[in-house]
């Protein structure tokens, strides 16, 4: 079906030669010669983009495009008019509009917009409709998130194996590489879908918050404890639950989850009595568990509990066919959400892409095409800006060439600030997870007072209300 434009401008010459414009491109035109017309065929028609002009009669352009993005949000609204009124064009960016364009009107530049508007529309409506499917099956998002080499494939066979049963399932894999992924995908593939899927990141959340969180708490359980607390675990009840980075587990917290699975009881922090549960459970890690266990630090019996299944997911280095389609896949997603025209990735950017080790795998590849749509005002995705991104990437560890070139530049002292950093932003934001964004809670938990947490809160950007809900 041709793709629909409405144009809204009271000059009635100047909308006959935009239908002209685009009458040639294939596209079919309509014309409103007022916001209301407009509106109204907004309304009932729901055309694909809008190219309104900022001086209207009866209401004003910056009006009908609020009213327009109340109709649908999504729609793509070119805005252009006949002065050079930089502030009124800053203020339709801020309200949503997609572009900003002045009169007299360039065909060219004209067509180049509406395309590209036109493609942001095409690739948000792609997204949504694999967000759709993802959440019948799960199998779109192994496909669009891991790619389609013979590796992934062989992935997706073993979570439709596993996900009919009820096997505690053990995912293995480096960081970044999509053990969560493949959690959900199968939790998506079970029969219990319906039901609430938990994720734990074990690492995360400090040792002395770990249990309750975990297992839940009774009030009264512990100084602090005011009230009853469900655990994680009781809030996937009939669903999944994923322990993340379960190496991390201390043992005496390894004991207690060994008689949950072995029993399928749970008791929480403070309760006279174990009651039945019905959970789904899959642990992922990116530690060699058998040299842990030789270490001492990991129960064997609770190792043989949790791989009753277990799936690898290979380094993406290990499996570069990859590569370029995941590029294309993040490029994608990257240039709808930062409304940028980049579009493709040329031979020699992709070439710069494979020979790099990827540490971060999956995420670090993520990050650095976002990073480079950002940094990019062309239509392709150059070398040479991929290449810089690589050169400085804070994760790129495992690439020889960037560390020796990074060595030099950073102190030990710099290194143990950043890993400082790191360190408390994810303890904080677990934290405020674990407490729906209560500070002073949080504050308690962490054992700081509550204005060190606010000034670290905003020193690393996190803001409480994200966490709330």
């Amino acid at each position: 079906m041709a793709e629909r434009l409405l144009v809204i401008d009271d000059d009635q010459a100047g909308c006959r030669l935009v239908q002209a414009i685009f009458r040639r491109e294939g596209l079919v035109v309509s014309a409103a010669f007022d916001g209301e017309a407009g509106l109204r065929h907004v309304s009932t028609e729901h055309p694909d983009v809008v190219l309104l002009d900022l001086q209207l009669p009866g209401f004003d352009g910056l009006e009908a495009l609020e009213r327009l993005k109340a109709i649908d949000p999504s729609l793509p609204v070119v805005m252009f008019t006949g002065s050079r009124d930089v502030k009124n064009a800053v203020r339709a960016i801020k309200l949503g509009a997609f572009d900003y364009l002045t009169k007299p009107i360039d065909s060219d530049e004209i067509v180049v917009v509406v395309r590209r508007a036109l493609e942001t529309l095409a690739l948000k409506r792609e997204v949504a409709d694999l967000r759709r499917h993802v959440g019948r099956d799960g199998r779109a998002s192994l496909a669009a998130q891991m790619g389609s080499s013979a590796q992934v494939a062989q992935i997706d066979e073993q979570v439709g194996v596993v996900a009919v049963s009820n096997f505690t399932t053990l995912v293995l894999g480096e960081t970044g590489t999509g053990k969560e992924l493949v959690a959900q995908a199968i939790h998506q593939r079970s029969a219990r879908r319906g039901k609430p899927f938990v994720a734990l990141d074990c690492g995360a959340i400090p040792e002395a918050l770990l249990e309750s969180e975990l297992f839940g708490h009774e009030r009264g359980a512990f100084t602090g404890a005011d009230r009853r607390k469900e655990g994680r675990l009781r809030l996937a009840e009939g669903g999944t639950c994923l322990l993340d980075e379960v190496g991390n587990l201390p043992m005496a917290l390894q004991v207690k989850l060994l008689r949950v699975l072995e029993a399928r009881e749970l008791q929480p922090v403070g309760a006279d009595r174990a009651s039945p549960m019905d959970v789904r459970f899959v642990a992922a890690t990116n530690e060699d568990l058998h040299k842990r266990i030789a270490q001492g630090a990991f129960r064997a019996d609770l190792y043989f509990r949790l791989a009753q299944y277990t799936i690898s997911i290979p380094a993406l280095r290990d499996r570069p066919d990859d590569i370029a389609y995941l590029a294309q896949r993040f490029l994608e997603e990257a240039s709808l959400e930062l409304r940028k025209p980049v579009q493709t990735i040329p031979p020699d950017a992709l070439e710069v892409l494979r020979q790099h080790s990827w540490p971060g795998n999956v995420r670090e590849l993520r990050n650095v095409i976002r990073q480079a749509v950002l940094e990019t005002r062309d239509l392709v995705l150059r070398a040479k800006v991929v290449r810089g991104l690589l050169a400085g990437s804070a994760d790129s560890p495992g690439s020889r060439r960037t560390t020796a070139s990074r060595l030099p530049e950073q102190s030990l002292r710099q290194v143990a600030e950043e890993a400082a950093r790191a360190a408390e932003r994810h303890a904080i934001e677990e934290t405020l997870r674990a407490t729906a964004g209560n500070k002073s809670q949080t504050a308690r938990l962490l054992k700081t007072d509550y204005k060190t947490l606010h000034l670290k809160m905003r020193a690393l950007g996190i803001e409480a209300r994200n966490f709330r809900g």
